[in-house]
Order: C-alpha cells, then sequence, then structure tokens
C-alpha cells in the first residue's frame, strides 16, 4: 500500500482555504455506497504497514550509513556515513509520522461510536510508538494541537518533548488498564491479528523503552519504574518470546508489498561498513549469511570468497584503495526473488526488551539478573529472524560472554536493533554506545548529528511556534541535543 506521504503543515494551509472554494461540495458529492465513519479495526492495519514499511526502508537509508551498519558504493562525496545531514533529511519522518498520527483520533472516536475500548488502547500504543520517534528525531514537535486543522488550529504550537513523554506514559499506562479489561477486536488486524493480549505487552514493552529513553532524567526515576514493571508481570506483562514481539510478516503480496520493488534496488550500489562486519566476525555470529554475502577478490583472474569483509565508513572515497569486493547486502533478508516468501519488518523487538531488563538489573548492580537477560537478549535478536539458528557455544566466546559492563549490553543491543527505524541512532544518543571509530573525513569533528532540523514547511507556515520551539530547544540545527540527551 503506497500512499503520497503529504507534508502536515502544508495540509494545514490548505484547510484554511477549503471553506471558500467547497461550499455545498458535499450535498452535491454524497456516494451512496460508502460508509460515513470508519470502524476502528480498519484504521490498524494501514497504519502499521504504513510505519513498518517506510522505517525499514529509511532504516537502511539513514540508520546504516550513520550508525556505520551499511554505506554506499561508490561513495566519493559526503553522505551521511560521513555525517553530512541536510536540512530536509527529516522532511520524510515528519511527513510520515503525522500522515499516520491522522488515523489515531479517528480510532479513538471510532472506538467510542462502536463501544470497542481495546481500540481506544490499540490507539494510545500506536500514538506512542509513532509519537515516539517524531520527538526523538526532532525535539520539541506540535502534538497536543497537531492535526486539527479541521478545528481552526492551523499553527499549533509545539509541545516540550518532557510533556509530549509524560503525555505518552500516561497513555500508556492507561491503554495497559484498556487492555486488561473487557472487549474484543475484529478488525483486519496485520500485527497481531487481533490477540489483546499480545497489544498488551507490546504497550507495556514500548512503556519501558519510553521509560529507559529518560535514564538520564532523574526525575523520571526510569530504573526504579521499569523495574516495578519486571516484579510485577501480572500487572505489567511485557514480550516473553519473539512470538509476542511486534514483528510484522510481510509476503510481498499486494497489498503488503516488500519495501522495496526491485530487488536490485536493496542490494546493489551498497557494501557493509567494516565496524558492522567485524563485530560479527569476532563474535562469529551466525547472522553473517543472514544479513550479507561473503567478500571476494580476484585470484588468477576468477572471484574467490574471503569471507566477510566491509569497508570503512567515511573513508576517503578512493575507491582503489579496496582491492577486493566488500559483503553486500543479502537480498533474501528484506526481498525474495520468489515473491510470497515472508520476511520480517520490525517494529519493536523481544530481544530490545531483554536488553532493557540486562540494562536495569546492571544499573542495580544485580549482575546475575543482568547476565541472564543479557544471553536472552542475544538469543533472541539472532533467533527472530528466519533461518537464525543459535549456536550451543556463542556465550564460550570470550568476545560474546557476559562481562558486566553497559558497553557489552549496548554493542549486543545495538546488533539486535538492525533494521530497527531509528533505535540504533536514538540508544548511541543516549549512551555513546556503541563506540564507533571516527576518521578526518567526517564533518562536525566526528561528533554524531543528534536531531533533523524541522520540516521547511514548518518555517513558512507557522513561523511564530517555529521560531519559540527553535530557540527553546537551543537551535533549529543538527548537533542540537534534544532533552533527554541533557
Amino acid at each position: 500500500m503506497k500512499k503520497k506521504l503529504y507534508s502536515v503543515l502544508g495540509a494545514v494551509t490548505l484547510w484554511a482555504f477549503a471553506p471558500s472554494c467547497t461550499k455545498n461540495f458535499e450535498e452535491l458529492n454524497i456516494d451512496p455506497n460508502r460508509i460515513d465513519k470508519v470502524t476502528p479495526g480498519s484504521l490498524l492495519t494501514p497504519t502499521i504497514y504504513g510505519m513498518g514499511t517506510y522505517f525499514t526502508v529509511r532504516s537502511y537509508d539513514f540508520t546504516w550509513q550513520l550508525m556505520q551498519v551499511g554505506l554506499p558504493n561508490p561513495s566519493v562525496a559526503l553522505g551521511l556515513h560521513r555525517y553530512d545531514l541536510s536540512e530536509t533529511a527529516g522532511n520524510g519522518t515528519w511527513n510520515t509520522c503525522y500522515t499516520w498520527l491522522r488515523n489515531i483520533p479517528e480510532m479513538q472516536e471510532a472506538a467510542i461510536t462502536y463501544n470497542q475500548p481495546m481500540y481506544q488502547a490499540v490507539a494510545y500504543t500506536l500514538q506512542a510508538y509513532i509519537m515516539g520517534i517524531l520527538t526523538d528525531s526532532f525535539g520539541d514537535v506540535p502534538f497536543s494541537e497537531a492535526l486539527k486543522a479541521a478545528d481552526g488550529v492551523n499553527q499549533p504550537k509545539f509541545d516540550t518533548q518532557e510533556e509530549i513523554y509524560t503525555a505518552l506514559i500516561a497513555s500508556l499506562e492507561e491503554a495497559n488498564t484498556i487492555y486488561a479489561g473487557e472487549g474484543i477486536m475484529d478488525g483486519a488486524d496485520l500485527l497481531y491479528n487481533n490477540d489483546k493480549a499480545k497489544w498488551r505487552k507490546f504497550n507495556n514493552s514500548l512503556l519501558m523503552r519510553l521509560l529507559l529513553r529518560l535514564s538520564k532524567r532523574t526525575e523520571f526515576d526510569s530504573y526504579n519504574r521499569i523495574q516495578n514493571m519486571i516484579n510485577n508481570p501480572e500487572t505489567y506483562p511485557i514480550f516473553e518470546s519473539n512470538a509476542d514481539a511486534a514483528l510484522v510478516t510481510i509476503t510481498g503480496n499486494p497489498p503488503y508489498n516488500y519495501a522495496w520493488g526491485r530487488r536490485q534496488d536493496y542490494v546493489n550500489f551498497e557494501t557493509m561498513s567494516s565496524f558492522f562486519v567485524d563485530l560479527l566476525n569476532e563474535l562469529n555470529d551466525p547472522r553473517r549469511p543472514l544479513f550479507m554475502t561473503q567478500a571476494s577478490e580476484m585470484v588468477n583472474g576468477q572471484p574467490q570468497q574471503i569471507g566477510y569483509k566491509g569497508i570503512p565508513s567515511a573513508h576517503s572515497g578512493d575507491a582503489s584503495q579496496f582491492n577486493y569486493n566488500p559483503s553486500t547486502p543479502n537480498g533474501n533478508l528484506m526481498i525474495y526473488d520468489a515473491i510470497g516468501t515472508p520476511i520480517k519488518e520490525v517494529i519493536m523487538s523481544y530481544a530490545e526488551v531483554e536488553f532493557i531488563k540486562a540494562e536495569v538489573a546492571l544499573h542495580f548492580s544485580d549482575l546475575e539478573a543482568s547476565k541472564a537477560a543479557y544471553e536472552k537478549a542475544v538469543t533472541a535478536a539472532i533467533t527472530q529472524w528466519n533461518g537464525g539458528q543459535m549456536p550451543a557455544d556463542y556465550f564460550d566466546n570470550e568476545a560474546a560472554a557476559f562481562d558486566g559492563t553497559l558497553e557489552q549490553i549496548m554493542t549486543q543491543k545495538y546488533l539486535g536493533l538492525f533494521f530497527n527505524d531509528y533505535q540504533q541512532w536514538f540508544e548511541y544518543r543516549r549512551t555513546g554506545f556503541p563506540v564507533l571509530p571516527k576518521t578526518e573525513y567526517m564533518l562536525h569533528d566526528g561528533v554524531m548529528p543528534t536531531r533533523f532540523m524541522y520540516h521547511n514547511d514548518v518555517r513558512r507556515f507557522n513561523p511564530e511556534n517555529y521560531q519559540i520551539a527553535a530557540e527553546r530547544i537551543g537551535g533549529d540545527d543538527v548537533m542540537t541535543k534534544v532533552w533527554w540527551e541533557k
């Protein structure tokens, strides 16, 4: 399902002019074959599919480069892997998130109309998922007044990130209570097939993600609040296996096409980064053949495989320095030649939950619990992929054996967040891990950009509120830190 992504603020402007050109339009254009109100369940699958597919591509286009997973090849100019983040780099994220956020109030209204409270809870869960990506990408953004052009709000204020997080956490708490009550789900559900117990686990796992993101904001007491959730699984059920995780199965059959229309668009002109490949090599990790091809070099005029080998991110641009053909993405992970073969898109993984538990236990110096969660997390991260098999001796490797450090947990979490929208970027900004190599060809003195600049339409259509927000966050710049980073 391909939807054209419109700028929300552009849409707001159109709404402002709508009354003058649509007088009596509704009276003349009533379609008797269409219902005048949507059912709440009808909005769920388009939202999940639209977000999952878009951010699968963005993980590849954006996160891979910043986080040294993969990079374009050849790459002789600047580019994201050299921290060349343009002022329009976040426009698609802004448009996409607000496009699918438009379904939330409609789902909430329909849930009331049809007396289906489970969809009120689902709306809260999806709102936190989408809004979390949006605010972590930009900082302060329109929230409480967003998407209200029909009510005459054409220039929405920007809520602070603290206000947004406070509201999202409260809504997830409310949703958890609703899920525990009576009610059914009966619409098309691409994610969980109307299993409200799994939606509840997703909701609470997402609550853990949001709380952990605020770990530097001591006023939110994140570690204690997450520990309370872990200690009370009946009140706060969370992911317990990959079967619970928010992993969307996509077959490639219309209307649920793969994220890439053509296999060559995924595998060609992209290579894996040395940092990512070397980590997996050190771990002797079984995900290597799932994620990538083997590198090769010419021997006596014939290509010969040389194992898994990438090229450095942010290199000089001189292609002659690489006398081998580096590892490239394995097309079968995301787009099969045989259309109809299922692939997985990651909304939120079970592995992430166990990594959160490992970090929280480490914070409280409970090394035994941290080790157990760490090993569960790594196992889940490996086995969530089609064909992923966990070697019995994986943790016998000194590089994989639990060493009681946050760096190790976060480095393995980095691998576990592969293809999960911008989560690697967000967690790097929160913790500084994994430690990424720098080169002299990076901009900003090798310091990672920390946010997108606001959509350029904001400056045109909402200049006053834009200026207030830009000044409040410390400047509309890619190097400005968002509230939870400070």
